[in-house]
């Protein structure tokens, strides 16, 4: 396995990527994944590698601006950030690493600005959801209260410290104050429509910030072929929970999309 790390420019600054190759790459189509609201590269874990090597495929992963060890943002985004990703972040990182053909996959916010790539970009050939919200549900509202609650202890903060640093605050307010935003209340995953690639939803029975209704929602609002993988008692985590229930679905997933040789 050849692990890469890197950073690219874009228009505001330089975004950290991370690379992973195995030994022997059977496609030249790469996954790339989209961290959730509090995450990043480092908070993958192991994931990438595994996923990598269970397909042997280049796995790449980069950290979102204001993430990690991304470039410093000042302000909080703004109430279209999902769609920002994708219309404004996600082309210079395609451009810069000289993408051609992927697979998208995207956990919680980044299932989100998944869809919205795979609905932008003609060179996705499939998108995988994981945990991804399509609206706002008042379990979701209620979770990320609960969390914002949380990370007013000083432990809390001081341990998404060890991933973002200086930034930790800016992640908890860039997740908590947008999402509880009245202007926030009437989001809905509109992209979707638009999304001609297959798609695959992962979603746990118990996940704390939104129901079934969402990965229901993905598949059948999206204009292409579309599974739903609901994981019985798991939550939010399911790539860290259920770890090989979610490999053997990418897997299967993405044999179905490409040729694997």
């Amino acid at each position: 396995m050849i692990i890469k790390e890197q950073y690219i420019s874009t228009t505001d600054g330089d975004l950290f990527v991370k690379t992973w190759t195995p030994e022997i790459v059977r496609s030249k189509t790469s996954i790339v994944l989209l961290h959730d609201s509090l995450g990043s590269c480092i908070q993958w874990r192991d994931f990438p590698k595994k996923v990598a090597n269970t397909l042997f495929m280049q796995v790449i992963a980069y950290d979102r601006a204001g993430f990690g060890n991304s470039y410093t943002r000042h302000t909080l985004p703004p109430i279209n950030f999902i769609e920002e990703e994708a219309d404004v972040y996600f082309p210079q990182v395609k451009k810069a690493l000289e993408l051609e053909r992927f697979i998208i996959l995207g956990h919680s916010v980044g299932g989100g600005m998944a869809v919205n790539i795979a609905a932008s970009e003609k060179d996705c050939l499939g998108a995988v959801i994981i945990s991804a919200q399509a609206f706002i549900e008042e379990r979701t509202l209620k979770g990320i209260q609960n969390a914002k609650q949380a990370f007013q202890r000083p432990e809390m903060l001081s341990k998404l410290a060890k991933w973002h640093g200086e930034k930790a605050q800016w992640v908890i307010n860039a997740w908590t104050e947008v999402w509880l935003s009245d202007e926030f209340r009437n989001w809905k995953l509109c992209q979707i429509k638009n999304v001609f690639c297959p798609l695959l939803a992962i979603h746990g029975e118990n996940d704390e910030y939104g129901s079934t209704a969402f990965p229901n929602y993905i598949a059948q609002n999206s204009s292409a072929s579309a599974q739903v993988k609901i994981i019985e008692n798991c939550g939010h985590m399911p790539h860290v929970t259920h770890t090989e229930v979610v490999l053997k679905a990418i897997a299967s997933f993405i044999k179905s999309v490409i040729d694997l040789d």
